[in-house]
């Protein structure tokens, strides 16, 4: 049975210094494209658009995940290098500001790969 059955619940149980960041960035993301629906799946945050999951977020002890970041252009694979940790996971240090718009950036280039 999943941990957390809704965002809100999700940020609730986060410790206290990193709440108004989760809600920060649920807040970029929801207002970076139209007609995204928020969920949890895999325990984590999650927003979707139609049956396609665009982005999930987990905040963990030192940084947070964005999930599953695809490859882009080569002008968004730079301004992603700092933060790339793997072939398809963003983080940010929870010791650095969120780079929300960046996060934009994400959400928008996710959204290409599904509005055409």
């Amino acid at each position: 049975m999943a941990k957390h059955l809704t965002i809100d619940d999700y940020i609730s149980q986060l410790p206290e210094d990193v709440r108004e960041r989760a809600e920060a960035l649920r807040v970029t993301i929801m207002s970076a494209a139209k007609g995204l629906v928020e969920t949890v799946r895999y325990d984590m945050p999650a927003f979707r658009y139609g049956d396609s999951t665009v982005i999930y977020f987990a905040f963990w002890k030192k940084h947070i995940g964005l999930y599953p970041i695809y490859r882009g252009t080569d002008t968004f694979e730079a301004m992603l290098k700092p933060y790339r940790a793997k072939t398809d996971t963003v983080q940010f240090l929870l010791s650095q500001p969120i780079p929300h718009g960046l996060v934009v950036e994400i959400v928008e280039s996710q959204m290409s790969r599904l509005v055409r």
